[in-house]
């Protein structure tokens, strides 16, 4: 379950980073950048901030679950 949230929360967030990587390579822009091209780019940005912060959480928290403790390992 958390591999598959996972997964799909990668592929949400590499979508993403594609997407505004290609609108600022091959598509024309204006000198001026308009106020809702603005307001997309900070919601975009913000976005991916917390797909990254979830990422991270949900490696982090895996990793901690699947490790195997032992009385050895907390003696050292």
């Amino acid at each position: 379950m958390v591999v598959t949230v996972g997964v799909l929360l990668a592929i949400v967030f590499s979508l993403i980073v594609l997407g505004m990587i290609w609108g600022l390579l091959f598509v024309s822009q204006p000198l001026e950048q308009s106020p809702n091209d603005a307001a997309f780019i900070d919601l975009m940005s913000t976005i991916v901030v917390f797909l990254t912060g979830t990422l991270s959480g949900l490696v982090a928290s895996n990793g901690i679950k699947n490790r195997n403790t032992t009385s050895e390992d907390l003696d050292d």
